[in-house]
């Protein structure tokens, strides 16, 4: 084990001989796409699990965070976070809006009310928080936002699989939440994603979206584009859902047990989440402080070198990079935490099968 490189995820995989009995299913029918009976099934299995009623399967989360945007007509500014990946803000870029940046908590790596209020101006259209590491934000005070200004929110919910408070899904809140099933995430369908709301006059919308706008054969409504699903991603999502609360239970036991050895070490902290909310152990993120003794980056160094591949994640910062740092609310001063934040975390690694003497292993390096 110790000679073996480990790796900061490795995708959970569905039983194979289950999974050719669906690829029999596809071959038989000849559908591949076009939300074909595979598709519309992993939809309704999608919806009775994660306990919403209104859903919109696209191939990807970028490509749904790009339609999301669209269908809410957002026009001016966007108040997001640099604290994230960059998928957020190319979305933003993409639908020719503007990305403001607003400061995070340093201990939930989440974008803070506060400091979001101070940027709004006549110019902003919508909020765009992103729930970090599955954690969900200060829901009530972006809620309370929203109302007071009159804007949209949509979040970036793409860690979020499955977390909720009681049964409620964290996923109902804003106008839009969008989640993404990338192979990297604690449920995948190889590539993929989904968007949920409250409002299923927009997902009918989104829907449309997907597919080009297309109605039927001769009309169109609006511009679309093509974010459909197929059907082999789907039926790999649908074995995913079977196995799910089992590799679950997997990541929490490892989660307990990276904590068991890193909460009381000296120059190390660790990300608090919202016991409200439950949480999918997607993600093992520590913090460095100065009694640690070393950087962040000398540490990440130093376990790559034995073979150990954690990750900078988010970094370098969104606001930082050449791209996005023209934008004056890129300026340091303005993103205080977020620097610091993007400078001092690393993500170990974190899946299923990491067993306890790997994690030993791990902590024994740190």
């Amino acid at each position: 084990m110790k000679n073996h490189n480990i790796y900061v995820s490795l995708p959970d995989l569905p039983e194979y001989s289950e999974y050719l009995k669906y690829l029999s299913k596809i071959w038989d029918s000849r559908i591949l796409t076009n939300n074909g009976p595979i598709h519309q099934e992993f939809e309704n299995k999608l919806k009775n699990f994660l306990r919403i009623d209104n859903l919109s399967i696209y191939s990807n989360a970028t490509i749904a965070l790009l339609a999301g945007l669209k269908v809410l007509e957002i026009q001016g500014e966007i108040i997001t976070t640099p604290f994230s990946f960059v998928a957020t803000s190319h979305a933003i870029m993409w639908n020719n809006l503007t990305p403001v940046f607003a400061d995070i908590t340093p201990n939930t790596g989440n974008l803070n009310p506060y400091a979001v209020e101070k940027m709004i101006t006549e110019k902003t259209s919508a909020i765009m928080p992103v729930h970090v590491y599955g954690n969900p934000c200060d829901l009530s005070g972006f809620e309370k936002l929203a109302v007071k200004y009159n804007l949209k929110l949509i979040y970036d919910a793409a860690h979020c699989f499955d977390v909720k408070s009681g049964t409620k899904s964290v996923l109902n809140e804003g106008d839009l939440s969008i989640i993404s099933f990338h192979a990297t995430k604690a449920f995948n369908t190889i590539e993929g994603g989904a968007i949920v709301s409250k409002n299923p006059n927009l997902i009918e919308k989104l829907n449309l979206l997907k597919n080009f706008g297309f109605k039927n054969e001769v009309e169109i409504d609006g511009y679309g584009i093509n974010g459909k699903m197929n059907e082999f991603q789907a039926a790999f999502g649908i074995l995913q859902l079977d196995k799910y609360s089992i590799y679950n239970e997997k990541r929490k036991s490892n989660y307990e047990k990276y904590e068991s050895i890193l909460s009381n070490k000296k120059g190390i902290s660790l990300i608090h989440f919202n016991p409200e909310y439950t949480s999918n152990y997607s993600y093992m993120p520590i913090i460095l402080t100065k009694e640690y003794g070393s950087t962040r980056d000398e540490l990440y160094l130093k376990l790559k070198d034995v073979g150990i591949h954690s990750r900078r994640y988010f970094f370098p910062l969104i606001s930082n990079l050449e791209a996005y740092n023209k934008f004056p609310s890129s300026n340091k001063t303005n993103l205080l935490n977020a620097n610091y934040l993007a400078d001092n975390v690393l993500c170990l690694p974190m899946y299923a099968d990491l067993d306890f003497e790997t994690i030993e292993h791990i902590c024994s390096h740190i």
